[in-house]
């Protein structure tokens, strides 16, 4: 059932405001880092404390605590201890906040015919011909050789300048138009038009010459401190609310903040706990959930560990025991049902609408369920009547028909421990894309849902 048609005046304004408070949150942490920083800001705000000064002061830990762990300044995990032992298990939430983007190569800056260009590496997934004429803001860091680093935000707020990649106009494009999709713009082409102005004086590459004098005048770091700098290009500009009705939201990287926003506010909402509750907001899912701040690394078991020595119980096998007792929700978006595109949904209802709900996905991988984690009916059930008893409109889904295509959530990584997880999120049109179209209702659903399973078993 469409969910909106559940709901009175006081949910729709309900609905509008964690809407605005979202669109606030992803069209300023537009990128892993920027996100884990925002994060730490608002669960400071409902006294969550650095584990790390837990353990440095050697102070113990008690029912009611909340504790998070910074990996590396791109994810982040969070705990609510509950009166119930440890041992017994977490309800968990997972997401990513990593999003497919252009990241600047070591060597990026580079003049050519006049024009100072940065050379890029797409990251995750893309139909790279939609980043081209689009708006781009360069956000990350630079770190130099004694220690510094430099904090580089351009483009984002309105009297930035912006960047672009340039496209070929159409009166010229003949060749370009008879080749594949994937091949109208190759990757190497993915260059971004950075500067033209030379600067005087300056015989040769006289452009690259006056934007670096700027990168030094503005920002303090030199061309070889590229090398040892993470910036990503990412589309310009606010998330905004889109459709006559303002019913929905067309934003960069919803893909996976529709799902880490309500799951952080869902285990902030949470006054007290008698199981305890966690929320785990990684990187790196994109490309496979690769490198130490990923799903795939030990950095949710180190900091449990951390947490069982604070209890005054260090004991590795009191922290198996844990995970083997956890649920999960891997929440992750899900694909909806587009009219432009109904071929590749899923047929005979299995395939997620747009204003009905959270969804629920029992399998995700490609082809015979490759790669995916497929939860167990026993556990499905109980989430079903934890989402009815707190009234959650959900939904089932697949990631489209069979063999049309596939995709992985963190899922398979978490069930390792012989965690119960099941697959859910928000349901999504243009994923991937440089911009992703939600609806509210979807978003406000999931906060519901993530809240009713955080009390699943309290």
């Amino acid at each position: 059932m469409n969910a909106w048609l559940t709901y009175d005046q006081k949910d729709i304004q309900n609905v509008m405001d964690f809407a605005k408070d979202y669109m606030d949150f992803i069209s300023m942490a537009k990128t892993e880092r920027l996100a884990v920083k925002e994060i730490i800001r608002i669960a400071r705000a409902y006294g969550y404390r650095d584990i790390d000064e837990i353990v440095k002061n050697q102070e113990v830990l008690k029912p009611q605590d909340k504790v998070y762990f910074n990996m590396m300044n791109k994810s982040i995990a969070l705990l609510h201890i509950g009166d119930e032992d440890l041992k017994n298990g977490l309800n968990i939430l997972g997401a990513h906040i990593d999003s497919p983007r252009l990241d600047l190569k070591q060597r990026p800056l580079y003049e050519s015919d006049g024009f100072a260009l940065l050379d890029t590496h797409y990251y995750g997934g893309i139909k790279r011909y939609q980043w081209v004429t689009t708006p781009l803001a360069m956000i990350g860091v630079v770190c130099l050789k004694d220690g510094k680093t430099i904090e580089v935000n351009i483009g984002n707020k309105e009297e930035d300048p912006v960047f672009v990649i340039s496209d070929l106009l159409v009166h010229l494009s003949a060749t370009q138009l008879a080749k594949k999709g994937s091949e109208v713009v190759e990757a190497e082409d993915l260059n971004v038009t950075f500067a033209s102005m030379p600067l005087k004086g300056v015989e040769k590459e006289a452009v690259k010459a006056n934007a670096l004098s700027l990168l030094k005048n503005y920002y303090g770091f030199e061309e070889e401190d590229f090398v040892s700098a993470e910036i990503e290009m990412v589309p310009a500009g606010k998330a905004r609310s889109a459709g006559i009705d303002q019913s929905m939201v067309l934003g960069y990287g919803q893909d996976d903040k529709s799902c880490a926003y309500p799951s952080l506010m869902a285990l902030l909402s949470m006054e007290t706990v008698k199981r305890s509750a966690a929320c785990l907001l990684v990187d790196k899912e994109e490309i496979g959930s690769e490198g130490p701040t990923s799903m795939q690394s030990f950095f949710f078991e180190n900091f449990m560990m951390d947490v069982f020595d604070r209890i005054l119980e260090p004991n590795y096998l009191s922290v198996r025991k844990c995970f083997s007792n956890s649920c999960v929700l891997s929440s992750d978006v899900g694909i909806a049902h587009d009219p432009n595109y109904a071929y590749v949904s899923s047929p005979n209802d299995n395939q997620a609408k747009m204003g009905h709900g959270l969804i629920f996905m029992k399998y995700t991988g490609s082809r015979g369920k490759a790669l995916s984690n497929d939860a167990n009916a026993e556990f499905v059930a109980r989430i079903r009547y934890c989402m009815d008893k707190d009234h959650v409109n959900w939904q089932t889904s697949e990631l489209g028909k069979v063999d049309q295509g596939g995709g992985g959530t963190i899922a398979k990584f978490l069930a390792r421990y012989g965690m119960e997880v099941l697959d859910c999120g928000v349901p999504v049109i243009s994923m991937h894309a440089t911009h992703e179209l939600i609806s509210k209702a979807d978003l406000y659903e999931a906060y519901k849902g993530y809240k009713a399973f955080l009390t699943y078993n309290n």
